[in-house]
């Protein structure tokens, strides 16, 4: 959500903002305010009446929030009734009890659970529609999980909202598996609101015969419904409201439940019906209860974890064990005189639920028949895509597979030279040819962007101009990159196509498993792309188009350098859509360590299915691990169930921490955190969007950027600037960690990067700028009372923020590594030199400071024998095979890391021996 998506007040009302990304920080934080207003006010009130502007802030935080509450079950119209009542009578004492109660119940969630947060006053005190709660909550389980329902319906009374809710709760049963509510709106417009704000809501019911607009103001969702949804309401018929009601709702939330009652042609409508998100149409309201069954099916859909569900069972029944597992039941465990403690620390569940069989119901990753099927299948459907595999030996594996599925000896792979080395390894093993593209250099911070999209235009229409097109196998690259760069995927994707119609595409969107729970995140995901793409060139609208491009430009010349700043259309009966995405499950979704899904959306499945098994059974273990898999299973409901709030959660609390680190005046002064300005060049903006905080910015502007800048900065991935500080990011990593128990993960020269996930609270976030504010205050006092001291630092920050290294482009394959050494594309094989180099004799050491690699770099002659991957920044800077340069050695010596996989100072770097570089080994054709 973002700051203005709807001034959500009546004409008359002062304008009401949520949060950025999510309203129900907002709304918490709106009802704290109204709380803490209304007990000043009594305090004020001791010593007299209150003061004016006190009366006058309650007023004005009270009435956007009666408009908000219009799309909230709770607090409901009994407790905002009796809210407004109080504050009529002067009774502020009543004001402060109801909005401190109200307050509460939202930010802990305690109106899911507890019948008393619902009530006006003490037991027995409300009559009416207080007592139909009671019986209601009293009758029920407050341990089932609660969830709202959303309807859209023709203005109806308030007294029809009460006997419609009435009517449904007198349907619940003991045995119901859920508690739910509805909240009644009476247009589209507020349909497609009441989705994007309550993250409550779980189904949506919409009947025949509402109104398109809203009597709220409703400018900036006006302006996206018809931007980006293609929707107003004058191209719409009344009657065709509801079908595009739940179009628009599943743009929004995909993962909603979407039910239509209609009041005539049932049948009809139910035939020609094409959207996915409708789960059912009903006739009128003659099927009450079976609306009602609807709805907690659809959720229950969502809720099962078909192989987490079978482990409970399998755990709770008596097994007798006789493989090759003696943990398992755990008795070698709590039996023993030596490692009970072992038991103690873990609990007998886990050890219950633990086996090496594939029988009993626990099914088999490698061939999966049952639950593990079930599981799978649940997950594609959850995050977008035809296919989606469980991996347990985490991305990096799931990478490799992938790459060797489709990946054949002798094929060009586009990639990018800074992704996981795992892309690397895999490339090795399956024999692929890596032509590297560049990323756009962040040398300030000694980081990488994104590649541009003219750098992967040239280097294919340069393999076209020289006629190794048909080689060109599949194009690779990371969404989002670790420090947070998205690219515009729909827009890669769509000009590829236009040169070369059946690439594949392999997205490693390792740190981007939640992108499918967030409207801005998902357009530029791997899965929703490819739905958006699939969706636009089956249309006739983009075949007329295309027929207007090709009318245009003709066939596309390689010659022609003007195409690179032209936006290529694909032949819609040319293009093969072959999406592939590896996600690590366990970095951002609540998932053990190592969880991965494969997730694949390929027009060549048919034919790609048998291969992509080889390189599955190739890769993983035939014992994985059981519990791993439940939570992949599980991390998939809490995803469909609560993702969407806790996704926007974690933005949120990434743009307070952005915006109070950046806008605190002592903080900083030595620490910043990078804005989309200073991680995304101006020539990758076309929309000129800066920072998540700079003045004017609304939801708007944010969602006009994300829908057609090429790179764009994801918010939960924080680059802290630390070099104005004295601080490399390698030491004060340490320092957070030895000093303070803050852990984070990546660090460069001058940087660390911090990264918010469902996991994070605002009590996080307060001790992080809390620990930066203590920081900055002891930098302060240190540096004000030594002169030296004050010289020193000063030295130190220029050499960390000034005195950076040049970073080092690939520079390329020696010749003979290549099949045509005089090509301009500069593709090679890296398997040759990485197995030459398993014979030391092919092999030589020369240290890194020594005069003689400086003679064989100037002679052509130094070739890595190894990747070298210093950390940071983590990206190979050297591969097998590849000509060392100058400026290679240059930034290594300028490295002050300790942490160089593949290069040990001691021994030096390890080469291929120039009179060994001609040893004939087959190589892949």
């Amino acid at each position: 959500m973002s700051k203005q998506i709807i001034k959500t007040v009546k004409p008359q009302s002062s304008p009401y903002t949520t949060g950025m990304f999510s309203a129900g920080e907002a709304r918490c934080d709106r009802w704290q305010e109204l709380a803490h207003t209304a007990q000043a006010i009594v305090a004020q009130s001791a010593f007299g009446a209150p003061g004016a502007e006190s009366l006058s802030r309650l007023t004005a935080l009270l009435a956007p929030l009666t408009d908000l509450e219009t799309f909230h079950a709770y607090p409901g119209e009994t407790l905002m009734g009796a809210l407004q009542e109080a504050l009529s009578r002067e009774d502020y004492s009543a004001v402060s009890l109801l909005a401190t109660r109200i307050a509460k119940a939202i930010i802990t969630g305690s109106y899911r659970r507890s019948a008393n947060a619902w009530k006006q006053g003490e037991e027995g005190e409300s009559g009416g529609h207080e007592r139909l709660l009671k019986d209601y909550f009293d009758a029920g389980d407050l341990t089932k999980p609660y969830f709202e329902v959303l309807i859209v319906s023709d203005d109806p009374t308030p007294e029809q909202i009460r006997q419609g809710r009435a009517e449904l709760r007198q349907l619940r049963r003991p045995e119901d598996p859920f508690v739910y509510e509805t909240v009644t709106v009476p247009s589209f417009e507020e349909g497609v609101l009441g989705a994007f704000l309550n993250a409550d809501v779980q189904a949506v019911v919409i009947r025949d015969n509402f109104r398109f607009r809203s009597h709220f103001e409703a400018v900036n969702l006006r302006s996206y419904l018809e931007q980006h949804l293609s929707i107003e309401q004058g191209s719409l018929e009344p009657k065709d409201y509801g079908v595009a009601l739940a179009r628009a709702i599943g743009k929004v939330r995909p993962e909603l439940d979407v039910y239509l009652i209609v009041d005539s042609a049932v049948e009809k409508v139910a035939s020609q019906l094409n959207v996915r998100n409708i789960r059912r149409i009903f006739y009128g309201i003659e099927d009450l209860m079976e609306i009602h069954l609807a709805l907690l099916e659809g959720v229950d859909q969502r809720y099962d974890t078909p192989y987490f569900n079978n482990l409970k069972e399998y755990a709770r029944r008596p097994v007798g064990t006789f493989h090759a597992l003696p943990v398992a039941r755990g008795k070698s465990v709590f039996n023993s005189h030596w490692i009970r403690d072992f038991g103690h620390f873990y609990g007998a569940n886990i050890f219950l639920a633990e086996s090496s069989a594939t029988t009993g119901g626990l099914d088999s990753l490698l061939e999966p028949t049952g639950n593990i099927k079930k599981a799978q299948e649940k997950a594609a459907r959850a995050f977008g895509c035809q296919q989606l595999f469980f991996g347990t030996n985490g991305t990096s594996t799931s990478n490799k597979i992938a790459v060797q599925a489709l990946v054949r000896p002798g094929d060009i792979v586009l990639v990018d030279r800074n992704c996981h080395k795992s892309h690397h390894y895999g490339l090795v093993l399956c024999g692929g040819q890596p032509l590297y593209v560049e990323a756009y250099p962040l040398t300030e911070y000694s980081m990488y962007g994104a590649v541009p999209l003219k750098t992967i235009k040239k280097a294919l229409l340069d393999l076209k101009a020289e006629g190794k097109l048909h080689r060109v196998r599949m194009l690779l690259l990371t969404n989002c990159t670790f420090d947070g760069h998205i690219y515009n995927v729909q827009r890669f994707m769509e000009e590829v196509l236009a040169i070369k119609p059946d690439i594949v595409f392999l997205w490693d969107e390792a740190w981007y498993a939640y992108n499918r729970f967030s409207p801005f995140h998902r357009m530029r995901s791997a899965m929703g792309a490819c739905e958006i793409l699939r969706e636009k060139f089956a249309s006739e609208a983009y075949r007329a188009e295309y027929g207007e491009f090709k009318k245009k430009h003709g066939e596309i010349d390689p010659a022609d350098t003007k195409l690179l700043d032209v936006h290529l259309l694909p032949d819609p009966d040319a293009v093969k859509l072959r999406v592939y995405a590896t996600t690590s499950t366990h970095k951002s979704l609540s998932c053990f360590r190592q969880g991965s899904y494969i997730m694949v959306n390929d027009d060549c499945w048919e034919s790609t299915e048998a291969t992509f098994k080889e390189a599955f059974f190739t890769h993983t273990s035939t014992s994985p691990n059981l519990q791993l898999i439940a939570s992949l299973d599980v991390a998939r409901r809490q995803a469909e169930l609560e993702g969407y709030e806790l996704v926007g959660r974690s933005i949120e609390l990434s743009l307070v921490l952005r915006r109070e680190v950046n806008q605190n005046p002592l903080i900083s002064r030595y620490f910043r955190i990078a804005t989309n300005a200073q991680m995304v060049p101006a020539q990758h903006r076309a929309s000129g969007f800066e920072d998540f905080h700079a003045e004017g910015v609304s939801w708007k502007t944010i969602y006009d950027a994300w829908a057609t800048d090429e790179f764009v900065l994801d918010p939960t991935r924080l680059t802290l600037l630390c070099g104005s500080a004295g601080f490399d990011g390698t030491a004060f990593k340490a320092v957070l960690a030895s000093k303070f128990d803050i852990q984070m993960n990546k660090t460069s020269r001058n940087s660390v990067l911090l990264q918010t996930n469902i996991n994070n609270t605002r009590s996080d976030i307060a001790y992080l700028i809390k620990v930066l504010a203590d920081i900055s205050r002891e930098l302060d006092h240190k540096l004000a009372k030594d002169f030296h001291e004050k010289a020193a630092f000063d030295a130190r920050v220029q050499s960390l923020v000034t005195d950076v290294p040049d970073l080092p482009n690939f520079s390329r394959f020696h010749d003979n590594f290549r099949d045509h050494p005089k090509s301009k594309t500069n593709e090679g094989d890296m398997r040759t030199p990485f197995f030459l180099a398993y014979d030391a004799e092919n092999c030589t050491h020369v240290k890194l400071n020594s005069k003689e690699i400086d003679d064989l770099v100037q002679r052509g002659q130094a070739v890595s024998a190894r990747f070298v991957i210093p950390y940071p920044p983590g990206f190979p800077i050297m591969v097998p095979g590849q000509v060392i340069t100058a400026e290679a050695i240059d930034f290594m010596r300028k490295l002050d890391v300790k942490e160089i996989h593949g290069y040990h100072a001691a021994s030096g770097l390890e080469l291929l021996k120039p009179e060994k570089l001609g040893t004939a080994i087959t190589k892949p054709k």
